[in-house]
């Protein structure tokens, strides 16, 4: 590996990286199916355009993790994908109906379902080794969430829903320039053969995180989809629907800043089943109303539904898997997580969603619950995740 360089200096490069991502996700989740409904396209076509993505992981993140794990590189691969997918990005300008914008999607989201688990790998792997410290560079990226989706509400305002567009390309832009600056984590080359995922998926416990992670993830579906579409049907505006997704991600900064001092406190298969519990009290109550004073209280929650259990997640591999299988571990993560388990309930909420409306809210309880019980396993005495040999 080169040398990444003093602490601090690293730390702003891991940083830049996940704020210049996270404009892209900041502006994609809460304004994207906005952009789709602007073409004509119902919410069951909304729906499926939303889900193809968490599929298209299944497949892309363990080939793309492993034809990086074959150059044992880290910033090439990354500079490919961002390059790719930002010239497909620009290719929707040109694309009208629901078939030609699907396929578009297929292709770019196979590019970007890398750069999550290729970046979370190299932070983790500065994070072990004592350079930085995984939350407080990962908090970043939350706070890049917050000005765009505080931002975006601000520019979209009376405007046409085109501009969403323009700031994805942007923000894709923004983070290629990042990775050019990133440390290169150099590894020996993998074999070609499938140990790694298969040691994996053989361990009983890393099987039952998997099954948790996904469950409690999963649960965020109708929100990510239709959270945006119901709040504005409900008379929310939309300046006002950036700053609920904001607050939001404010709790999860907070949880990411103080994550090693909580972690030291609560192990990852507990905070894993706390993330489940606070995810079915915030389905439960988005399911009952959509009232302003509702949503304000209950949005506090994301920073355990969300970047609790994703930190939870960060925890067990990174303790419960050795350096060489952190790659392939990520990989799985996130493409059962948050690929195919997504995939399915995404695809799911966008038919429900259209038949109960808000409703929808309830079966995202039910997820969170199944979730935590799968949690509860992990946490007993006994079963916590050890180092996979």
């Amino acid at each position: 590996m080169t040398d990444p360089g003093r602490p601090p200096l690293l730390a702003l490069r891991l940083s830049l990286f996940y704020l210049a991502f996270f404009l892209f996700i900041g502006v994609n989740m809460p304004f994207w199916p906005l952009w789709l409904a602007g073409r004509g396209l119902d919410a069951g076509e909304i729906g499926v355009l939303l889900a193809a993505p968490a599929w298209v992981r299944v497949v892309a993140n363990p080939l793309l993790a492993r034809l990086a794990d074959r150059r044992g590189e880290t910033r090439r691969p990354l500079l490919v994908v961002l390059g790719s997918a930002t010239l497909l990005y620009l290719l929707f300008a040109l694309t009208d109906g629901f078939w030609p914008i699907f396929a578009v999607t297929l292709v770019a989201s196979s590019l970007l379902a890398a750069v999550m688990p290729l970046g979370d790998s190299l932070t983790m792997h500065m994070a072990l080794q004592g350079h930085v410290q995984y939350g407080r560079v990962r908090l970043w990226g939350s706070i890049s969430f917050i000005a765009a989706a505080m931002g975006g509400g601000a520019v979209l305002a009376g405007r046409p829903v085109d501009l969403i567009l323009a700031g994805l390309v942007l923000a894709l832009v923004l983070t290629f320039v990042t990775v050019l600056f990133l440390p290169e984590w150099r590894r020996a080359p993998a074999s070609g053969g499938r140990g790694g995922f298969a040691t994996l998926l053989g361990d009983r416990r890393f099987v039952l995180f998997l099954v948790s992670a996904s469950l409690i993830q999963a649960s965020h579906s109708v929100l990510y989809g239709f959270g945006s579409l119901h709040w504005e049907a409900a008379g929310i505006a939309k300046p006002t629907i950036g700053w609920l997704w904001a607050e939001g991600v404010v709790a999860e900064i907070l949880l990411f800043a103080v994550g090693a001092a909580v972690l030291r406190r609560v192990d990852g298969p507990r905070l894993l089943a706390l993330a489940g519990v606070a995810g079915v009290v915030r389905w439960l109550a988005l399911g009952l109303s959509a009232e302003l004073p509702v949503l304000v209280a209950v949005q506090v929650l994301h920073g355990l539904t969300f970047g609790g259990a994703h930190l939870a997640a960060m925890e067990i591999i990174a303790r419960g898997t050795p350096s060489n299988l952190a790659p392939a571990a990520q990989s799985l993560y996130s493409a059962v997580a948050l690929g195919g388990g997504f995939g399915i309930t995404m695809l799911a909420s966008g038919r429900l969603y259209g038949e109960v409306g808000g409703q929808a809210f309830f079966a995202m309880a039910a997820l969170a619950l199944a979730g935590t019980a799968v949690a509860a396993q992990l946490a007993r005495p006994g079963a916590q995740p050890k180092a996979i040999s």
